[in-house]
Parts: C-alpha cells; structure tokens; sequence
C-alpha cells in the first residue's frame, strides 16, 4: 500500500480525481486531510500526508465535492463543504496577493494612474493591474495607450482585473489602488505565474497549460533577498 500512494505523489504527472486528466504538479490542485478528516485545499503544496488532485477548475473542484470525489480518492469516508470551490479560490487570490506584496518589496510596482501612465511611455513594462471595481474609462485609457506604445506585443502583455481596489490595497500598503504596472523581473514573473493558476481555475477551461510557477518563485525570493540587503 506504501508503494502505491508514493507513486501517486511522485512522477512528472498528477491524476484528477474527477475526470481522469493528467497534469504536471504546477497545473493541478492537491487536497490533502486534516486531522479529523476533512478535505483541506493545498495551494502551496506541503501539507503533510497523502494528497488527492484535480483538475485547476472551480467547476472540477465543485463536482468532487458533491459527488464523493475525494472519499474514492483517499479510499475512506472524509468530510467536504458546499463551500470548497470558494475557499479554494480565495487561497490561490491570497496567494497571489501574496506575491503581489513580495514584487512591490522588489520595488517592481508603479501606482497610480499617471505613474502608471508615464511607465508604459518609457517602455518596459511587464503588466498591467486594474481594480476589478475602478472605472472603465481610466481602464480603458491606459490600455489604449499601452496597445499604441507596444503595438503586437500588447497582445502578449498581461493586463489583470482580478482583485478588487481593497485587496490590491491591502497587498501594496496604499490606499485607493485603481491602477498598478509591473516591472519586469523574477518577482513580476512569479506573481504572474500565480495569476495564471487563479485566472485559469476561474475560466471554463479544463485542459493543463504551463505555469512554471517552481523557478519563477525562486528567481523572486533571490530578488528580494538582494533587494533587502541593498
């Protein structure tokens, strides 16, 4: 029994419980049981004990909690909440605000609808942030300007309206944060990587894409630690 449950936590690949899809560790989601059993999502990967996956998807994660997913999974009764689906995506948004907080430690955030402004004239900018709750006028302009400067390359530029004003607040230590640019960099790259997970877990799409969040998140936590001792 040993033997199989370290095969099921090893490999290049993961197993939804659900649908059956493979997935690198990166592009899934591991649940993993508290002392009184009950399912408890694993965001960060490093709760103890054996894990169960699935598919990064709100509507996957729902279906294994109403459907006895989890118990076929770990092999015994275990509790689950109606409300899984939920907490599960408030710990990838924690997560990724997480990481919003260390990029502005790097000194890699611009706030601020001018500053914002002034930065995508001078070029180098990695993404854009927008309240999710600002005005669609301010949003809109920037945007615009931002197309105009990169021409193709705004396609491939990210720009998020996932959080809204208070959250963004409490991750930058500001009040009022409509609009916020990254700089490019390890740490930008390592909270766009956690972006990803949460944009794709919110999307109807179910099929694995690359995330790399492993080496984004150590380039950020090298970063940081120079940024600190300068």
């Amino acid at each position: 029994m040993r033997e199989r449950v370290d095969s099921e936590e090893s490999g290049p690949e993961r197993t939804c419980v659900v649908t059956g899809i493979k997935g690198s560790p990166e592009t899934m989601l591991r649940f993993a049981l508290s002392g009184e059993g009950v399912v408890s999502p694993d965001v960060a990967r490093k709760l103890p004990g054996r894990g169960v996956w699935t598919q990064l998807n709100r509507a996957v994660v729902h279906r294994a909690a109403v459907k006895q997913a989890f118990s076929r999974g770990f092999r015994k009764s275990v509790k689950t909440t109606s409300e899984l689906a939920d907490e599960v995506d408030r710990l990838l948004a924690q997560d990724a605000l997480r990481f919003l907080s260390l990029v502005n430690k790097a000194g890699s955030v611009v706030v601020g609808g001018a500053k914002v402004e002034s930065a995508i004239r001078a070029g180098g900018v990695a993404a854009l942030i927008h309240a999710s709750d600002g005005a669609p006028d301010g949003t809109g302009k920037l945007d615009r300007l931002l197309r105009g400067v990169l021409g193709e390359k705004y396609e491939t530029t990210p720009r998020i309206i996932l959080f809204e004003s208070r959250q963004l607040d409490l991750a930058l230590g500001r009040t009022n944060v409509i609009h916020a640019a990254l700089n490019a960099g390890p740490a930008s790259a390592a909270f766009l990587a956690k972006v990803a997970r949460l944009a794709l877990y919110r999307s109807d799409e179910t099929t694995p894409t690359t995330v790399d969040t492993a080496a984004d998140v150590d380039g950020a936590k090298r970063e940081i630690a120079d940024t600190s001792q300068r």
